[in-house]
């Protein structure tokens, strides 16, 4: 039985940017310590929604180090460190692993892909050179390449694989993975509208963009269905999914940093090639923060 990295609602954390697109590490520490004061249960810095891919490793390893610092063992931060190159990736892996990370996110190949065997091959190796827990990230829309449930079974067995973030949106497949992989392979949900359906199945949690906004709903949901309250968590589930479309109405993190932007934190724009959200999605995503009050006036 591997111990899960965390349980719960951790969050998939804006990286914050100045004007001249820099990072914002003064707003990036403001931002962690306000989602640990509202129980955000792990940060996971550098992944899709942290804007990962227009990152130098300079940068990427600078935010990792910054976040293990600020987080200083309150919670356990998941450094994203993936790539299409194995290589790469098993650089960024032990360099992030030195920055102090608990576990590293690793995303599948995306491009140039590989066949289930090369998947088995490049996580093994990425593992290896991090030398702390993995959770493999599978996100197909975004990659073109999914992990096939056998896949994740072979990968299971190994010590330092310790969960898988399922982004597939294929409830079935979740359900195969779990059944074959059992304890050995923690799962947590890539999507915030189907956190009680992956809990359900026995997952441990959710890696989640919607805690950039309201860390304590996400978090409550998943303590909900832990505590047994399943109705409160079916509940909470359901008020959370207003939020969730405004935040995936384009491209994430486009609508994420638009809302904390008007949400009074200096988030700054997206890195291109994102762009700003149009007009209609602007008012579309406000409408939602103004539903679940976090806008007021």
């Amino acid at each position: 039985m591997k111990n899960p990295v965390f349980t719960g609602a951790g969050v998939a954390i804006i990286t914050p940017m100045y004007e001249d697109g820099s990072i914002n590490f003064d707003e990036l520490g403001r931002i962690i310590e306000d989602r640990i004061a509202h129980h955000t249960d792990a940060i996971i810095i550098c992944g899709t929604t942290g804007e990962c891919s227009t990152m130098t490793d300079e940068e990427q390893l600078a935010a990792i180090k910054y976040t293990v610092d600020v987080v200083n063992h309150r919670v356990p931060v998941i450094a994203g460190a993936g790539s299409n190159d194995t290589d790469h990736g098993c650089a960024l892996a032990a360099k992030s692993a030195e920055c102090g990370a608990d576990a590293l996110l690793m995303v599948t190949p995306y491009y140039n892909k590989t066949s289930q065997a090369g998947l088995v091959a490049h996580f093994t190796a990425m593992a290896e050179a991090g030398g702390i827990p993995v959770i493999m990230y599978n996100v197909p829309s975004r990659t073109g390449l999914n992990i096939a449930p056998e896949t994740a079974l072979e990968l299971s067995k190994h010590p330092l694989i310790n969960g898988i973030k399922e982004a597939s949106g294929n409830i079935s497949q979740v359900a195969k993975i779990a059944q074959l992989c059992g304890d050995e392979l923690n799962i947590y949900s890539g999507n915030d509208d189907q956190v009680v359906p992956l809990l359900a199945l026995g997952g441990k949690g959710v890696i989640s963009v919607v805690s950039n906004v309201k860390p304590e709903l996400v978090h409550n949901c998943c303590k909900a269905f832990f505590d047994g309250d399943t109705a409160k968590a079916r509940e909470l589930q359901l008020e959370m999914l207003p939020l969730a479309d405004a935040l995936f109405c384009e491209v994430n993190p486009i609508p994420v940093k638009y809302a904390m932007n008007v949400l009074g934190w200096e988030a700054g724009e997206c890195r291109l090639p994102l762009v700003e959200p149009s007009e209609a999605h602007k008012e579309y995503i406000e409408k939602a923060l103004r539903a679940e009050g976090l806008i007021t006036e």
